[in-house]
């Protein structure tokens, strides 16, 4: 019987964005706040239909930033990208560049200001996206990234590459960690929708300046030691955090696995 709920689920959720994407497209063309009123309805009708049909729940803890700030969340699957964009008022995506050729979502994204990157070329996207924020071209906003730089399945260790500290220093603004244990109940393959509770939750914010390794650990450590505790919650049994997990010497010993995309 789940198996049927999350099929119907799954094609309802993919008939909705066709359905607004087509809705909103005369509106999305003249203005991006079409585009974003858009994925707003997107995003808060799937977690509605998700809650009714498959039976889960998704809720969000701590604060949501507001203002201009770097939010860098943990990735499970898609479900934390809508509970993310519903909880923020400003946010857009840095994404991978071969997104943007999605139908219906990469042309919102587009509209929205996510920034499409090229794999080893971040730095220069940012650079123009920081010229056009200067300008006055670009909104200010939450910019979100995912550290690990994909999607994580539960209980997978991935290193957390180098490029979120890059953004951080460019940017001079606070970084706002995100955990989640969305994975658990929305995987990253399969079309199973488990019943539950799925949280995202807003950490503590790290603060402007701080050294690439100081930065790295903390963030690193927040995430990994929040997620881990959402997942516990959640009945999914969690091994020990390593004893390197915010050593400073392992921490720059995994930095030279990092890759700066």
């Amino acid at each position: 019987m789940q198996l049927i709920r999350s099929l119907v689920f799954n094609l309802a959720i993919y008939v909705w964005m066709a359905i607004l994407g087509i809705v909103y497209a005369p509106w999305a063309i003249v203005s991006p706040r079409g585009a974003r009123a858009a994925c707003d309805a997107y995003a808060r009708h799937v977690r509605r239909m998700l809650h009714h049909i498959v039976g889960l729940r998704t809720e969000v803890r701590g604060t949501p930033p507001e203002g201009a700030v770097l939010v860098a969340a943990k990735h499970q699957s898609f479900l934390d990208i809508l509970v993310l964009w519903d909880a923020l008022s400003r946010g857009f995506f840095v994404m991978k560049s071969i997104l943007r050729y999605a139908p219906v979502l990469g042309q919102y994204a587009i509209r929205l200001g996510c920034i499409p990157v090229h794999r080893g070329k971040r730095a220069e996207a940012i650079k123009r996206m920081l010229v056009d924020v200067t300008s006055g071209r670009r909104e200010r906003g939450q910019l979100l990234i995912y550290p690990q730089g994909t999607r994580v399945a539960p209980g997978v260790i991935a290193p957390y590459k180098i490029g979120t500290f890059v953004l951080y220093e460019q940017l001079g603004q606070p970084c706002v960690p995100v955990a989640t244990n969305v994975g658990l109940f929305w995987p990253k393959r399969g079309v199973l929708r488990k019943r539950g509770l799925a949280v995202v939750e807003f950490l503590e914010p790290i603060p402007p300046g701080l050294n690439r390794t100081t930065f790295m650990r903390t963030l690193e450590e927040r995430i990994e030691r929040a997620s881990n505790r959402l997942m516990e919650e959640a009945g999914f049994p969690v091994a020990k955090a390593p004893q390197t997990l915010g050593d400073p010497a392992a921490t720059a010993a995994r930095d030279v696995a990092r890759s700066d995309t």
